[in-house]
């Protein structure tokens, strides 16, 4: 096998060495009687050439395939650099030939990459010319593999070995090994330590201190839609308190956020700047804006018994074109080679290069052997929650809830967060939350919509339906001028506390 840029060479030096050949077999062809050669020859002499260049082009291109992988992944550019430059020397070292990785990029977070590939493999079943997905929590990946759109690979017995197969009783890989937890990824509240001194703000306990009526446009999110760690907050706080309380969580936290960011990182960079004083964050979010601008600016919250860690998987897909690649790069991610990726620091051998990662290692004994290099202080192996996870469910209605918080609180957000305006300048009451609150389904009828929610049909009546509920539940008024002037509020407060920040990192990189 070659590399891309060893087979431009190789094909370049065969082209020149053909042409060549070409030249002489003229030359002599002209200089013998023409009595010394049949039509027959004549014609098979013309096509010789011709039939050499097509078979080196075949050899060389099939050479060049076997050293692609073509993947699919919601991680940041940071994630993916590190691990191209991981990887490539692991595939060097063990086949001694090159690699080169193809990140696809769909425009958005693991929803867009799923709604991709499933429509993707509607249109063509036997494949979609992606070799690998990676990132974006588990629920995808046990969706992906119950519908037989993923490939089983075993690793080898030694890691096996070394990898528990369950983290707080959630699976860390699939038995039949159709795809692994390749990190592990803890959900909390991300919070700005100022904002919340200078507003007298308490520091967030649990999901529904961020409902509390104080917070009123000081809460950040991404859209669960297009972020899947925004997504499993949304998803933990239904399992955490069952779904009717869990609405009451959602709507609440909803009516306090200030916007909706498409994807799960830019609450946290909102906190870390002061546009808002608190933000749903899959942990590594938080570490990363935690190292940025000092843990005595930002802090980061992890509900006790109502949060878990979670698996962030990886699987090889359905008719992958570099199969056996794939199943080096799947090796490499979950051997120590990959794992010191994630969690040790910036610069220590074996760790990351350009970008510190402040990711959970998967493989527990990492964590005693590298205590002193390790980005992250937590084992998640020895923290202990009372919070049963139920993967199945979470999976299965993933769709549909992303939907239904879709049209509830973010599509209708301004009609929202007009009736809780009303709703805090009357003094909010119980029976007040509750009526905001109200789902037009149960949690039954909604595992019973997720069933048959690829009808598109069925799908688009059902959400129209949903936007009537909302639009009658909320009433038709925008914002009071009450809600309007706290956002004015909000627009001029972070840029002060923006200021500050800008000025104290300029101080930290002079000294």
């Amino acid at each position: 096998m070659c590399s891309h840029a060893q087979y431009g060479a190789t094909r370049t030096r065969n082209e020149l060495t053909l042409k060549g050949g070409v030249g002489n077999i003229a030359a002599a062809h002209t200089a013998l009687p023409k009595h010394r050669f049949t039509r027959e020859k004549e014609v098979r002499l013309r096509l010789l050439p011709n039939i050499i260049l097509v078979v080196l082009a075949i050899g060389s291109s099939g050479s060049a395939a076997a050293d692609r992988l073509v993947l699919m992944s919601p991680h940041p550019d940071g994630i993916q650099n590190e691990f191209e430059t991981g990887f490539s020397k692991y595939y060097l070292d063990r086949t001694g030939e090159e690699v080169h990785l193809e990140w696809l990029d769909v425009g958005g977070g693991t929803g867009t990459i799923m709604r991709y590939i499933g429509s993707e493999f509607r249109r063509t079943p036997e494949g979609i010319g992606i070799d690998v997905f990676f990132g974006g929590g588990m629920d995808p990946y046990t969706e992906l593999a119950e519908k037989g759109l993923t490939l089983p690979h075993r690793l080898p017995e030694e890691l096996l070995l070394r990898l528990p197969a369950k983290i707080g009783g959630v699976p860390l890989y699939d038995q039949q090994y159709r795809w692994y937890g390749a990190t592990l990824a803890g959900f909390g509240i991300v919070y700005n330590k100022r904002v919340l001194e200078l507003l007298g703000l308490p520091v967030p306990k649990n999901w529904a201190d961020l409902g509390n009526p104080d917070l009123f446009s000081w809460v950040g999110s991404g859209d669960p839609r297009s972020s899947g760690s925004v997504h499993m907050a949304y998803e933990l706080i239904l399992q955490a308190y069952g779904w009717d309380s869990g609405w009451e969580v959602i709507t609440t936290l909803g009516a306090n956020v200030r916007n909706f960011a498409s994807g799960g990182a830019q609450a946290p960079k909102d906190v870390a700047v002061g546009e808002v004083a608190y933000g749903l964050s899959i942990d590594f979010y938080a570490w990363a804006q935690i190292e940025r601008v000092g843990k005595e600016y930002v802090g980061f919250s992890m509900p006790d018994n109502l949060t878990i860690v979670n698996p962030d998987g990886m699987a090889i897909l359905k008719g992958a074109p570099n199969r056996m690649v794939a199943q080096h790069f799947v090796e490499f991610v979950m051997s120590d080679a990959g794992q010191k990726l994630w969690f040790l620091k910036k610069g220590v051998p074996g760790g990351p290069v350009v970008d510190q990662l402040n990711r959970f290692t998967v493989l527990p004994d990492l964590y005693e052997r590298h205590a002193v290099e390790a980005a992250v202080t937590l084992n998640p192996f020895l923290w202990t929650s009372d919070l049963v996870y139920d993967a199945k469910k979470g999976s299965s209605r993933w769709s549909v809830l992303n939907d239904l918080i879709g049209v509830l609180v973010i599509d209708s957000h301004e009609q929202l967060q007009g009736a809780w305006s009303r709703a805090l300048e009357d003094g909010v009451s119980k029976a007040e939350i509750t009526r905001l609150s109200a789902t037009p389904v149960s949690e039954k009828e909604c595992l019973q919509l997720a069933a048959r929610w690829r009808d598109v049909e069925l799908r688009s009546r059902t959400i129209a339906d949903w936007t009537d509920f909302a639009r009658r539940k909320y009433g038709e008024r925008t914002r009071s001028g009450f809600s309007q002037f706290v956002n004015w509020v909000t627009v001029g407060f972070p840029m002060a506390i923006g200021c500050a920040m800008v000025l104290y990192l300029w101080r930290v990189r002079g000294r």
